[in-house]
């Protein structure tokens, strides 16, 4: 018995984690330039802005289904797309 709650907290912690790094990818996505996309050759802004809110909003609604498509569209986010465009903006580390 004390193993599924265990596990209980740990699916918890990773649902939050989960929905913070969504949430800091949209609100990343949303304060960069339109034509820092393009120029990165990334799909567009909006696009990005659609994809990542509706994993938010998955992540909210569906539970752990939904926090595995936010966690893959984050990901992909904070993995590929962030660094190509800081890179653009002149903001790379």
């Amino acid at each position: 018995m004390q193993l599924q709650g265990l596990v209980g907290y740990v699916l918890f912690a990773l649902q939050v984690a989960v929905l913070v790094a969504s949430v800091y990818s949209f609100v990343h996505a949303a304060m960069q330039r339109p034509d820092a996309y393009t120029a990165a050759d990334k799909l567009t802004k909006p696009v990005w802005l659609v994809i990542l809110g509706v994993g938010v909003l998955l992540a909210l609604v569906l539970g752990i289904t939904g926090v595995a498509i936010a966690a893959v569209a984050a990901g992909v986010y904070i993995v590929d797309v962030r660094p190509k465009i800081l890179e653009v903006q002149g903001k790379s580390r």
